[in-house]
């Protein structure tokens, strides 16, 4: 029997849109960006879903069609050329002769300079040259604002269950089965989409507790009585992408039944709805996690605060400063913090070297009317590292390397701080690690981050804490002004019932 041809693609990126920043094609080459025979060699092995592409393709006997595997960190709006670039390469695919079958790993809240839903832009373009007979397989963000076109183009989607995302490889291996499962016409899967008129809710998909671990339960359950519900999805959303769709979702993937997927999609959404105002993990001031840092250590391990508001891996441009300030100011002793994305520093820091007692103006260079001033001080250089570049150890993205760029370990008043030329969240302990800290020994650790920082950090911590230090992943979001939102919408528009 000759092996089944499938098309394999990444196009991942989550768009802030109220970023003044715009990503092209260097955004991609800097976090990650492979082509056709490179991907393999670089993603291997990684607990990532390209690399269950990989493994699927041995598993089922497939001829694999590897196009590109792109992923930027979270900004503003992909520019229009990186955009056709991208599907370009993974539409040059389908000259290389007839596919049986599509793997695509999206994020789901991509918006483009020429497209609010890039993902089902792309989709649309593979359903113009395949036709309707071709099964697509789509796995997703746990925050992706799931649109219509999306569900109705492709048969397949399937969203992470996890926040933070340590199950890509596992969501993706479980779509690959449903996919073998369509080309065998053993199932033919549909895909409908729910939503209410709410910007937020399933506790921002936090998978510790809250509303988002009850109705995953629930989820499980129907898809263990009844197998023809082939999946459900439940997707947080992600409220910092001004589209007409933005907000929480529920996808349910039956084999052939829209009008079973349509009810069950309907009634777990109402759930969504009535829940949509529980907030476990509420925002501390900084004049509150100064009270915190005050008080000491309440157990074994260090005290970690996820800088929020300032998180990368939101679309934050990575070099507020309040928090450290804040560090600064209360005299903090045995403190960490990364990464401040500033350049300019890290390359003075270079210029100097090791041990250089150094002048800098930190941080606050992007947009700093609405989050600065810079930190004016002295620093000392500690360590240098000419690409940043480590593999994480996980649990999440285990073994893939990351790069902050030329980047540098500064004592600034006591508190030593990772200054990076490359926007990243941190979300693994070696982001520490390559400049010599071990993270377990502090007794503070502040990170650019909301939650996937829990993965590696929460297990060494005393206590853990979210601030919000005034920067561009706010949640409040009447301070954003929403162009293209469905309204009314809640927390918005107030009085919905």
């Amino acid at each position: 029997m000759t092996a089944r041809r499938v098309l394999s693609a990444e196009i991942s990126h989550e768009t802030n849109t109220f970023s003044v920043l715009r990503t092209g094609m260097d955004a991609y080459l800097r976090r990650q960006c492979y082509f056709g025979d490179e991907i393999a060699a670089h993603m291997s092995g990684t607990a990532t879903e390209i690399a269950a592409h990989i493994d699927a393709a041995r598993t089922y006997g497939w001829e694999l069609i590897p196009t590109v595997a792109a992923h930027a960190t979270p900004s503003g709006m992909t520019t229009a050329e990186a955009w056709e670039e991208l599907c370009s390469v993974v539409l040059a695919g389908l000259d290389t002769g007839p596919v049986d079958g599509i793997m695509l790993a999206l994020h789901g809240a991509m918006v483009t300079e020429s497209t609010q839903d890039a993902e089902g832009d792309l989709l649309k373009r593979l359903r113009d040259r395949l036709g309707n007979n071709v099964p697509i397989a789509v796995t997703l963000d746990l925050h992706a604002n799931v649109t219509d076109r999306m569900a109705t183009l492709a048969d397949i989607l399937v969203p992470y269950r996890t926040y933070p995302h340590i199950d890509q490889y596992e969501v993706a291996t479980e779509a690959a089965s449903l996919l073998q499962r369509a080309m065998e016409k053993d199932i033919k899967p549909v895909t409908i989409v729910a939503r209410r008129p709410t910007l937020d809710g399933l506790n921002h998909g936090r998978t510790q507790e809250g509303p988002m671990v009850e109705l995953l339960a629930r989820a499980a359950e129907i898809k263990a009585a009844d197998p023809s519900v082939l999946e459900i999805g439940l997707c947080a959303g992600f409220a910092w992408s001004d589209i007409a769709e933005t907000g929480p979702s529920v996808s349910v993937t039956t084999n052939g039944n829209a009008a079973k997927g349509r009810q069950i999609a309907q009634s777990l959404m109402q759930f969504v709805w009535n829940t949509r105002a529980i907030n476990t993990v509420p925002l501390l001031s900084l004049s509150d996690v100064a009270i915190s840092m005050k008080q000491g250590q309440t157990g074994n391990g260090p005290l970690v605060i996820g800088d929020t508001t300032d998180n990368p891996g939101g679309g934050g441009y990575g070099d507020g400063v309040r928090l450290l300030e804040t560090l600064i100011r209360n005299g903090v002793e045995n403190a960490a913090m990364a990464a401040i994305c500033d350049p300019s520093v890290a390359e003075h820091a270079h210029a100097e070297g090791i041990g250089a007692r150094i002048a800098i103006s930190l941080g606050a260079k992007i947009a700093p009317g609405t989050y600065g001033p810079p930190i004016e001080t002295d620093a000392t250089v500690i360590a240098l590292s000419q690409t940043g570049a480590f593999v994480c150890d996980g649990p999440m993205w285990a073994n893939m390397e990351v790069r902050l760029g030329r980047s540098a370990l500064l004592d600034i008043s006591g508190v030593k701080t990772v200054i990076a030329s490359s926007n990243l969240q941190i979300t693994d302990q070696q982001a520490f690690k390559l400049f010599g800290i071990d993270p377990a020994a502090l007794d503070v650790i502040a990170v650019k981050s909301s939650h996937h920082f829990r993965a590696a950090f929460q297990p060494i911590a005393c206590d853990v804490v979210l601030v919000d230090s005034g920067c561009l992943v706010s949640q409040n979001y009447d301070s954003f002004n929403y162009k293209n939102l469905r309204r009314p919408i809640w927390p918005l528009d107030k009085n919905l019932k």
